[in-house]
């Protein structure tokens, strides 16, 4: 099979072999029954002859594809089939030249490709020039002027960078920008977070010296601001609520210097079985994941009121992440919205029962709703007046981080270059 050079240069033709492995791919993905990244994952796990460059090129063209799905229906028509749409994408995305079309396309689907090169693609709703269904348009609509909403749309329509976020118990951001200007890795210290580093590209890192020995992981910067705002400190009591793979928690534990206990919460055991090789690997001793059935196990229940800090990084739509995840404008309705913001409630009602009288708890999302943020958040405090707001800038400015958030935290890709996120600390009442 002919490999592909960069997606991006006109002269990069692809083998027919090698389109066909993409046509089939984002018809799959184009159900959307499951994750992008979960049927890509498959796709490549079933065929296992694919390079590094072929999957480049299949991974870059379906997310393309998904991030500008209206205007390229637009211009393809709304019943245009994947081939179409990758056609599609290949000549208006990433502006191929006709000569790469040659082998690929047939005679008639090459003029068909012609026409679309030239074609305009007329008067359009602001929805379909946002790239968003039309429900999401409304709701963001509702919170910021046209002129915000298309910016947010650019900015989410963007690929995002590679963050790492440095482990504190094995290195500092010096030493490692130091390694990978020696091994020829372009990175540079994050512009928010003290603790990340943004790599210049998407190099394979897995195998590096560093990653190998836990001197750093991959974390989104916005993400990093989240364990700043919960501010864990040595030999306290900690629970990561939501912990997931345990991203926060790992990076929860260093700030802690792997003293205390820091519990790591879960309704998956397959997520938290992925944590443990990370904590080994990160150093940590101080991390107790615990698979919890719900929100009122009696595993949570037993901690009420003796934790120091409580993070909530609730289950969300995840509409902050569009860069990494753009099929998710697609997968998301507002019923979901509806069921995921009752979840939210009852979590953050559940999470802070555990924290100790002058205790903080923070509530984070990665979604751009009002319904799932300021919403959830609202109507918490209006039924726990035992908690008050604390403002996010000013802890965050404490330890050196600049940044004019106001009470609570908003990050957005247009304007901070990093994922969507929302966070809200409250602490409270009766302590020293």
């Amino acid at each position: 099979m002919n490999r592909p050079t960069k997606t991006k240069a006109p002269e990069g033709a692809v083998s027919r072999p090698l389109f066909i492995h993409a046509t089939q791919a984002l018809g799959a993905v184009l159900t959307f029954e499951h994750p992008a990244d979960a049927v890509l994952s498959r796709h490549f796990r079933d065929n296992r002859e694919l390079g590094h460059r072929d999957r480049g090129f299949i991974a870059e063209s379906i997310y393309g594809v998904l991030r500008r799905l209206r205007w390229l229906r637009r211009l393809a028509g709304d019943e245009a089939t994947p081939r179409m749409l990758l056609l599609a994408w290949l000549a208006r995305g990433e502006g191929w030249p006709m000569r790469n079309f040659e082998g690929l396309a047939s005679a008639t689907e090459r003029d068909w490709v012609a026409t679309l090169k030239a074609a305009e693609a007329g008067a359009m709703s602001l929805a379909e020039r946002a790239d968003l269904p039309d429900w999401l348009a409304e709701r963001l609509l509702a919170q910021m002027s046209e002129d915000e909403l298309l910016a947010l749309a650019h900015g989410l329509n963007r690929p995002a960078p590679l963050d790492l976020r440095v482990n504190l118990l094995k290195a500092d951001r010096d030493a490692v920008l130091a390694r990978f200007q020696t091994d020829g890795i372009g990175a540079s210290a994050g512009r928010l977070s003290p603790q990340a580093i943004r790599l210049a590209g998407k190099p394979a890192l897995q195998k590096h010296p560093l990653f190998v020995d836990g001197s750093f992981e991959v974390q989104d910067e916005g993400s990093q601001l989240l364990g700043l705002l919960v501010q864990p400190r040595r030999g306290e009591l900690v629970v990561d609520f939501c912990a997931g793979a345990g991203g926060k928690t790992l990076q929860l534990g260093a700030m802690m210097r792997s003293s205390g206990r820091l519990y790591a919460f879960d309704v998956s055991d397959k997520r938290l079985a992925k944590l443990k090789p990370r904590m080994a690997r990160a150093g940590l001793s101080n991390v107790h994941p615990v698979l919890i059935a719900h929100e009122n196990d009696a595993k949570v229940k037993r901690l009420a009121g003796k934790a120091d800090r409580v993070l909530v990084d609730a289950p969300c739509t995840g509409l902050g992440t569009l860069r990494r995840n753009p099929d998710l404008k697609w997968r998301q309705s507002p019923a979901a919205v509806a069921e995921m913001t009752a979840k939210q409630g009852a979590i953050l009602a559940a999470a802070a029962r555990l924290v100790r009288p002058g205790g903080r708890l923070v509530y984070a999302t990665c979604s751009l709703l009002a319904e799932e943020n300021d919403g959830v958040v609202d109507a918490f405090l209006a039924a726990h007046p035992e908690f008050r707001v604390c403002s996010a800038q000013d802890i965050l400015s404490r330890q050196g981080v600049a940044l004019e958030t106001g009470e609570r935290l908003r990050l957005l890709p247009q304007v901070h270059d990093t994922d969507g996120f929302f966070a809200a600390v409250m602490e409270r009442a009766g302590g020293a």
